[in-house]
């Protein structure tokens, strides 16, 4: 088994390599994008699963020397971290899963084991990332595109993290404010005054709590849903589909996303404030029908929702669930759930 070497991803059309969570067709792909080819037996929700599973079986189509992202994010380095440190990172595979899987999907559970020395790791890597380099989708700004810049980000956390990883403490001042405040919400979404409501048949949960949280802490209820409508007081609202729907989960069937359009134009009917119902296209990572949303960034939109600022509606908090509800479940009625949705089909359904 070749020893193996990261390289930048405009280096792959020369040089054949392990593409994890990005796709490239020169490359192996270990990568849970919608239309990836999966290798035999390396099911996973994450990447970062795909790659650690392949790793277990040995496949011989890892015998490359050569691996590469086209982006930095927690999921991805931790496989690209992973195939070049085998024999730690399999010492360490349930770990590596839980960081990829919340940092990723944003869904903390606490009852896992080893949930809490994961979020360190993840908070660690989101402290370390705004220090010394850049947001996430602040390279859309940039001269030098996201495949470009996100490789000293790589240089950097690939030489670091074996470190944190055998020791988090080590590091407790770069990730103990953000763990805090993301424990502190995950407290609050089991408080009474934290209500949810499950709409199953649409892949929906409504989070009512008074004011926004962490993202961390509010998915923590969300395993199994694949929409988040957020109501905080003041009529306050956002609604939005997980990350789970732009690529492909092994663990269970989903709902296409729909476009918001026309709920927006609902609601814009019934709007009195002034300001606007916007939404995101259905091919975004994460899109987010708000008020006011198009005067957000990408960057903005991926932060936590304790981030922005939240717009307070004229429409009743009743009265907005009914609408999200009624639109959902007449555009979901002759649709059912599946493995592996691809663009293709989605952008169909839409048209």
């Amino acid at each position: 088994m070749h020893n193996k070497q990261f390289i930048p991803f405009s280096e792959v059309k020369n040089k054949k390599a392990l593409v994890v969570d990005s796709a490239h067709a020169n490359g192996i792909m270990l990568s849970h994008w919608k239309g990836s080819l999966r290798l035999a037996g390396t099911e996973g929700d994450t990447s970062a699963a795909i790659v650690l599973s392949a790793m277990r079986l040995n496949l011989p189509e890892l015998d490359l020397p050569y691996v590469t992202a086209n982006h930095f994010d927690i999921d991805g380095f931790v496989g690209v971290w992973a195939l070049l440190n085998p024999k730690l990172a399999l010492e360490h595979d349930e770990l590596l899963r839980q960081t990829a899987l919340i940092g990723d999907f944003r869904e903390l559970d606490l009852n896992h084991p080893l949930a809490g020395e994961a979020l360190k790791l993840v908070c660690w890597i989101n402290a370390k990332e705004r220090e010394l380099f850049y947001k996430p989708f602040e390279a859309d700004d940039m001269e030098e595109k996201e495949a470009a810049q996100c490789v000293q980000k790589f240089r950097y956390f690939l030489r670091e993290f074996g470190q944190v990883l055998q020791d988090p403490d080590w590091e407790r001042g770069a990730w103990e404010d953000e763990v805090g405040g993301v424990l502190l919400g995950y407290r609050d979404m089991y408080k009474p005054e934290t209500k949810l409501t499950r709409k199953p048949e649409i892949g929906l949960v409504i989070i009512d709590t008074p004011h926004p949280l962490h993202y961390y802490a509010l998915f923590s209820r969300t395993q199994g849903f694949d929409m988040v409508l957020s109501c905080y007081e003041g009529n306050k609202y956002e609604l939005e589909y997980k990350y789970t729907t732009w690529v492909d989960i092994t663990s269970r069937p989903t709902l296409p996303r729909l476009s918001m359009k026309p709920l927006a134009d609902r609601l814009n009917a019934l709007e009195t404030s002034g300001r606007r119902w916007t939404y995101e296209n259905v091919t975004e990572t994460g899109p987010i029908l708000r008020l006011d949303g198009d005067k957000l960034t990408r960057s903005e939109t991926y932060a936590n929702p304790t981030e922005r600022e939240i717009y307070a509606s004229s429409i009743p908090p009743e009265t907005l669930k009914q609408e999200v509800i009624s639109y959902y479940t007449e555009a979901y009625q002759n649709i059912t759930p599946k493995y592996n949705w691809t663009w293709k089909e989605v952008k169909e359904l839409n048209r």
